[in-house]
């Protein structure tokens, strides 16, 4: 993905989560309070909502295979577990 992709991307999908609109897009739990997004068929990004104002993304990644790529869920975890400790809090 190029990088102004990303960037445009997700600037659409953060008007989604602004507007509550959430129900267009394909989200779903992944592990502890982390979910995923899924958006134009094979992409997804992980996510984090801490409260009702702030939400992080972890991680952008094209899937290439049914399941999380074993790369792209340590990549996710390590960064959830960053989060977590610089926010004490726990999301995994």
């Amino acid at each position: 993905m190029r990088e102004g992709n990303v960037r445009e991307i997700l600037n659409r999908l953060l008007d989604k989560f602004e507007k509550n609109e959430l129900d267009t897009l394909t989200i779903k739990p992944w592990q502890g309070k982390i979910s995923e997004v899924y958006f134009y068929k094979h992409n997804r990004i992980f996510y984090v909502i801490v409260d009702e104002q702030d939400v992080y993304m972890l991680h952008a990644c094209r899937k290439q295979k049914n399941k999380t790529e074993k790369q792209d869920s340590a990549i996710v975890i390590k960064r959830a577990k960053e989060l977590g400790k610089h926010l004490s809090k726990k999301f995994i």
